[in-house]
């Protein structure tokens, strides 16, 4: 899935900190600045913050024509790989790189927090609407395969006066390595010793049941055509693809819905370990906190410190910039949270470290 775009920068993710990994040059088949032509910069990864990332891609070109942003909707692995081989500008993961993964880079990568969003848990109950309660122990269990009929007592205790149906569950997760599974398999280790043990987190995992689907596209679409099936798809899939969703216990006890108040609360959370840690590679899932939900994760882009071509690593500092501040309005629209304050301010610091040649690109602020 591309998307093509004029604006004046592009997507970037950056780390507080830095984190060296070499210090060699984006390469592969993207174009840079001429008298010919725009700006193009070429990006790849993350399905989860997509519906997000193509409306920034789209109004950042109306407001800049100089600029084209080409996006592959790919999956979080996808994308850190491919920044990883040089052949795109940018990369999205809604993983925080780890510190292996940052020096396996061959240079210096940063990552920035975009938003935040939530992973509800969609499922297809013939004549059950949105609104089924599930601990987050159902979760597990279904997922490894020990909950396999909708009527199951461990989820009718939950469910009191609701006809669940007798029906096979079919498990539906992602095919593809994906930040979505990462967000999801850390909130299932949070929960499950079990499952840290037998399966852990990772973008890409062995799964112990269930049928694959590529992509937040492909898991919602999954849902939608198999009755009795349950995914965990991010929320703004959900809204947009009209799927059921489950209300989940939080870790305080809660029921709480996947809802743009619910992931704002995760969020805050994990703003402040940020502004503590001084890294923005902090996990939100399975969060204390009354209000908050439980599946939730920051989404990151991912981009080399240190630009090869002048013209475009200035239209990519520029976009992040216009991205952190006038594309975080558009962020609640798509039940996304923009990212609190404190962390808009150390992106703004992060991006100001991305250089030419030892200049910075950004012009002042």
């Amino acid at each position: 899935m591309n998307v093509r775009i004029r604006g004046r920068s592009a997507f970037a993710g950056l780390v507080v900190g830095g984190f060296v990994a070499g210090a060699s040059a984006l390469g592969g088949g993207t174009m840079g600045a001429g008298a010919a032509g725009p700006v193009v910069l070429n990006g790849a990864g993350a399905t989860f913050p997509y519906p997000l990332y193509s409306r920034w891609f789209a109004e950042y070109n109306r407001l800049h024509p100089d600029v084209r942003i080409n996006y592959q909707s790919i999956g979080s692995g996808g994308g850190i790989a491919q920044v990883q081989r040089g052949t795109v500008d940018f990369g999205a993961s809604d993983a925080p790189l780890s510190d292996d993964q940052l020096k396996a880079m061959g240079r210096r990568v940063l990552l920035i927090p975009t938003v935040a969003g939530a992973e509800a848990m969609s499922y297809n109950l013939p004549g059950i609407g949105t609104g089924l309660r599930l601990t987050p122990e159902n979760v597990v269990d279904i997922y490894m395969g020990q909950i396999t009929k909708w009527n199951d007592r461990r989820i009718a205790a939950n469910n009191p006066g609701t006809a669940l149906p007798d029906m096979p569950i079919t498990v539906v997760h992602r095919s593809d390595g994906s930040g979505t599974t990462f967000i999801f398999t850390t909130f299932l280790s949070e929960v499950s010793q079990a499952w840290r043990d037998k399966v852990g987190r990772s973008t890409s995992v062995e799964w112990p049941a269930g049928i694959g689907g590529k992509g937040n596209e492909g898991v919602s679409g999954l849902v939608k055509q198999t009755p009795g099936a349950i995914g965990c798809v991010e929320l703004a899939y959900v809204v947009q693809n009209h799927l059921t969703y489950a209300v989940l216990r939080n870790r305080d006890g809660q029921w709480v819905a996947p809802s743009l108040s619910s992931t704002t609360a995760a969020a805050a959370g994990g703003a402040k370990r940020i502004v503590q840690t001084n890294d923005v590679r902090v996990s939100i899932a399975y969060a204390p906190g009354q209000n908050t939900y439980p599946i939730a994760g920051f989404t990151y882009l991912l981009v080399p410190q240190d630009q090869t071509d002048e013209a475009k690593g200035k239209a990519l500092a520029e976009f992040l910039w216009w991205a952190i501040h006038d594309g975080e309005k558009d962020a609640p629209q798509l039940l996304y949270a923009p990212v609190p304050a404190p962390v808009v301010a150390i992106d703004e610091r992060i991006i100001k470290t991305v250089v030419y040649q030892g200049k910075a690109l950004l012009a002042e602020r």
